[in-house]
């Protein structure tokens, strides 16, 4: 059993807790994640380790409802614990000294993005991040994300914070203004990492994106995380989950994504009848 220290809600249906699990904290590292479950019954879900304390044995996890099982989790409080966590699991980020990079979020993946943020600019890196939502409340960890890097530029669709616009604009806006980026992350939603991609093509930068939407299993065992790149078949979980986003091919990804979402909808209507008011929203 692992047990929640502490829980806050960041953000409509995103919550930010602190698990005691002292092994895999003690090995995490940047871009790696986790799988778990919940109770006795529960799926196995993945998440990303959105920070690690080697000292307190702690890793944290930030998480979006979007199912069944993390509707479940969200309603666990200070004290109570998680079944299962299984980790650290996936291949690290690849963090060295590159010279500048520029790192783009939005949504929850900026939960993902923030530990590569944080190891590349102990690395020596000049870090440049953008973080992006569709309105200010959705762009989390800013302070966390700014205390790793020399520039933090904040864009949302409605223009309550920073540049009215998308994650798309800055990156141009920064290549334009002269810097020379050596290397790009991307990381949120997949239709943003998927323009993302574009955008870097369009101003010639290396781009490194997360598919970790598409994991189920997290071992290589299910085979639902399948995806092409330069038009050979990884599994994300174990080859990735972070990929050249160049050679990954985005209409497929997109697709598969879809694969289970109606048995995800008939999951989630149970629960929400089992539980009666949501206390996530």
């Amino acid at each position: 059993m692992f047990k929640i220290v502490s829980k806050q809600k960041i953000a409509p249906k995103e919550f930010d807790i602190w698990v005691e699990a002292e092994r895999i904290s003690k090995h995490a590292k940047a871009g790696q994640f986790v799988v778990l479950r919940v109770d006795d019954k529960g799926e196995r879900i993945p998440l990303t380790i959105a920070d690690y304390d080697k000292e307190k044995g702690l890793i944290r996890l930030i998480f979006q409802v979007v199912g069944k099982t993390t509707a479940a989790m969200s309603c666990l409080n200070v004290g109570d614990s998680i079944k299962d966590i299984s980790g650290p699991l996936g291949t690290p980020s690849e963090v060295e000294k590159f010279g500048t990079v520029l790192m783009v979020g939005g949504g929850v993946g900026i939960a993902a993005l923030y530990p590569i943020i944080k190891e590349l600019k102990l690395a020596g890196n000049k870090v440049i991040t953008i973080l992006g939502g569709r309105t200010s409340e959705l762009v989390i960890m800013k302070e966390e994300c700014a205390k790793y890097s020399d520039e933090l530029i904040i864009t949302t669709d409605d223009g309550s914070e920073g540049m009215k616009g998308v994650v798309t604009e800055a990156m141009k806006m920064v290549v334009e203004r002269g810097e020379k980026v050596d290397r790009c992350w991307c990381i949120g939603p997949s239709i943003m990492m998927k323009f993302g991609t574009k955008a870097a093509a369009a101003l010639g930068l290396p781009i490194i994106v997360s598919l970790n939407p598409l994991m189920v299993d997290g071992t290589g065992m299910c085979g639902c995380c399948r995806v092409t790149v330069d038009d050979k078949i990884f599994f994300a979980c174990v080859d990735g989950p972070e990929f050249d986003g160049h050679k990954v091919n985005w209409d497929e990804f997109m697709s598969r994504l879809r694969q289970y979402k109606d048995e995800e909808k008939i999951s989630m209507d149970k629960f929400e009848a089992e539980v009666g008011e949501p206390s996530w929203q």
